[in-house]
């Protein structure tokens, strides 16, 4: 009888014995879990690059940079193509999962010529360099047209921001716009160019909100120099250049003051259109690492606040994307440049030039990224300010 109870207790010991070794390797598994949320990254296609240069004279250097839009049930690219004219002009392709563009276009879709630029620069020639320049690639290897688009919709129209560039001395800012069945039938009849930044200005990668503010259009225009906890944003009635802030030149990356996550010491722009969630606005921005700039850009994200967007929330600790792949080294090295993206079924999909010459694709489901934002990336705001215009 005695050793029966004996035999028990070993049996009852080594069962709680157990049951601290399963609460321990939970613990375990909690702080595992934990390290790798705050190293999120965004997974790439098998499929990249997506879409390359073709044999077509208008996009046969480069292919880079696209917009993007989910519209009846099609991811809708449209992309900066380069011409062996050394002219930017935008192409058009759609998918139906947002990773095998089954429709692409054997023509552009949008181009503005500048035929002053053009003979200046001819022949076009891309020298290659062994590492990034910033200074010999600033405006992705082309002398003229019309780069970068964003694309939003707001009440039955697609909304395009592009940069305009003309030369060194012109570099601006522009809005295009088409009606959603114009788009859907392929009927390319654009309305409204009009530049919303000024002459004399030197200014590129202005973004859209999807949607307005108590009537009026935001336009995300900068990230606020002295301040990591807010960013700058114009309110305006009308999209028109008389109506959006002034600035002489974009802020120079080399003065740029230091902020909390060191790897964004050096930032550059805006990405993608902001994407609305239920814990705010996601706003995906490029940064240069301060420690190590030869790289080149990474993808970092914010999280603005829904009511008022100029104040950040949560920022990504760690950059979602990096460029560390052939195709984002090809052409012009350490090059991801993710001017569009876009939720579909609960998954974000980003679209992003590679290497200043191929487009690829990156995911993550929405809610997983913001998760980790929420847990890990908490920004201090400082007393408010007024920065309506």
């Amino acid at each position: 009888m005695v050793k029966v109870i004996k035999k028990q207790k070993k049996i009852v010991k080594k069962i709680i014995t157990n049951k601290k070794g399963i609460k321990k390797s939970s613990k375990v598994i909690r702080r595992k879990t934990k390290k790798s949320i705050k190293t999120l990254k965004l997974v790439r296609s098998t499929h990249n690059p997506i879409i390359d240069p073709r044999s077509y004279a208008w996009e046969s250097q480069a292919v880079l940079n696209p917009a993007a839009i989910y519209l009846d049930g099609r991811v809708h690219l449209f992309y900066r193509a380069l011409g062996n004219d050394g002219v930017s002009r935008i192409g058009y392709a759609s998918s139906k999962n947002g990773i095998d563009f089954d429709e692409r276009l054997s023509y552009p879709i949008y181009f503005v010529e500048n035929a002053e630029e053009i003979l200046k620069h001819w022949p076009f020639t891309s020298p290659a360099r062994p590492v990034y320049d910033t200074i010999l690639y600033a405006s992705g290897g082309g002398w003229g047209g019309c780069e970068d688009p964003r694309a939003v919709l707001i009440d039955g129209y697609v909304y395009m921001t592009l940069n305009v560039f003309n030369g060194w001395d012109s570099m601006r800012v522009a809005v295009i716009s088409i009606k959603e069945k114009n788009l859907l039938n392929k009927k390319w009849i654009w309305e409204n160019f009009k530049y919303l930044s000024r002459p004399g200005d030197r200014q590129k990668n202005w973004v859209l909100f999807p949607e307005k503010f108590d009537g009026k259009f935001a336009i995300f225009y900068n990230l606020d120099l002295g301040d990591s906890s807010r960013v700058h944003i114009a309110y305006v009635n009308e999209l028109d250049m008389w109506k959006t802030p002034s600035q002489k030149e974009a802020p120079d990356v080399q003065t740029l003051p230091d902020h909390i996550v060191a790897w964004h010491k050096r930032t550059r722009s805006a990405a993608a259109p902001p994407i609305k969630t239920k814990d705010g606005w996601l706003l995906l921005y490029h940064a240069i690492d301060k420690d190590n700039p030869s790289i080149g850009y990474k993808l970092g994200a914010l999280l603005l606040d829904l009511e008022d967007p100029r104040k950040v929330l949560y920022r990504a600790q760690h950059p979602i994307l990096e460029p560390n792949t052939w195709y984002e080294n090809d052409w012009k090295p350490g090059i991801i440049y993710a001017s569009g993206a876009i939720v579909k079924n609960g998954r974000l999909f980003v679209y992003y030039g590679g290497g200043d010459k191929h487009i690829g694709v990156a995911s993550i489901m929405l809610l997983t990224l913001l998760e980790s934002m929420k847990k890990n990336g908490a920004v201090k705001l400082k007393k408010s300010r007024s920065l309506d215009l």
